[in-house]
């Protein structure tokens, strides 16, 4: 290399350099330009993701007789098919009063036959029999209830308890006041209104009987389909309520997937219309679903135009789509994507 005489470069070194310099950033600057316009065209092309959700058919398992669970014949997660017995209820208040039904109602049943058969001495004494009965039974129920009205009163019971109590007392006494009209009834002879009036109260005290007999067959709750126990509320030994739920029951091959969308990507979701959603707790497993339900939301998203004027909040619709074919492993909770 040509230098002066103190080593400084000469012009055309310097000249040359500056050349490669300028060459080296132009080249630079056209790979910058490239990588720009090849990240914007990814930008622009990448797919828009909708994040939904798997949901299924899932009922609570109720029953109408309050009482004390005796036993679980289920466990949370096990499969069960319809008509399987869940769950066992017992409730000592109504089982007597069932007895106390029965009671009455073959004593109504004699009284009428006897009356049919005409006034007899035992058929007076019959009729003191049913009195003696009917004033035992308002005895027992009084001190039920006054017992019952204690611990209420005390915050041990629930008040549906003392209300049962006191309907058993009231019942009873009704069926006092019954007995003593019989009583009098037979003492003056059987006439055709006797016969009528002990005929209702067979009646009646069947409907007693029957009254009693539809709360004791939930002492039993069967499944009402196939499905899965997903879970259960009280344990065994424990007091439920009316109709407070048991155990919860998810219906087998009943799924679907739910997404919520914004207005303007309606018309590539129509119903009847098949896509492909990802399911990531299923290793990411690709599954098909139809779409088979739209409706509005009722509110606004928060997705705008990107005009500077005549913007518009879109609002927002929920999708449902049914899979075409079962999907193992398939459980409500699970995520879903789809990519459009």
């Amino acid at each position: 290399m040509d230098t002066n005489a103190n080593n400084q470069p000469t012009p055309q070194e310097l000249r040359k350099a500056s050349r490669g310099l300028l060459g080296a950033m132009v080249i630079i600057a056209i790979v910058v330009i490239a990588l720009a316009i090849i990240g914007f065209l990814c930008l622009n092309t990448r797919s828009e993701i909708i994040e939904g959700q798997v949901e299924g058919t899932t009922i609570r398992i109720s029953g109408k007789l309050p009482g004390r669970v005796a036993e679980l014949y289920v466990s949370e997660g096990d499969t069960v098919a319809a008509g399987d017995t869940l769950v066992h209820i017992t409730s000592a208040l109504v089982d007597a009063q069932m007895v106390q039904a029965q009671a009455m109602e073959d004593v109504a049943r004699a009284q009428n036959r006897k009356v049919d058969a005409g006034t007899r001495v035992q058929i007076i004494q019959a009729a003191q029999d049913i009195v003696n009965q009917a004033q035992a039974a308002v005895t027992i129920t009084q001190k039920t209830y006054e017992r019952m009205e204690r611990l209420f009163n005390e915050g041990v019971i629930a008040e549906q308890k003392r209300d049962e109590a006191k309907a058993a007392y009231d019942a009873a006494k009704a069926q006092l006041s019954a007995a003593r009209s019989q009583l009098s009834l037979a003492k003056a002879g059987a006439q055709s209104e006797d016969k009528e009036s002990t005929r209702a109260m067979v009646q009646a005290a069947g409907g007693s009987v029957g009254q009693v007999q539809a709360l004791l067959d939930d002492s039993y709750l069967v499944a009402p389909f196939s499905g899965t126990i997903d879970q259960i509320y009280p344990h065994e030994t424990e007091l439920v309520a009316l109709g407070a739920p048991i155990m919860s029951l998810l219906k087998t091959d009943d799924r679907w997937v739910t997404f919520n969308v914004r207005e303007e990507l309606l018309d590539q979701l129509p119903v009847g219309k098949k896509i492909t959603v990802m399911i990531p707790a299923l290793g990411e497993k690709d599954i098909e679903v139809e779409v088979y339900y739209v409706r509005d939301m009722g509110s606004y998203a928060t997705w705008h135009s990107t005009k500077s004027t005549g913007d518009w909040d879109s609002r927002t619709f929920q999708i449902k789509a049914r899979p075409t074919e079962k999907v193992d492993g398939l459980r409500p909770g699970m995520s879903a994507i789809y990519k459009k």
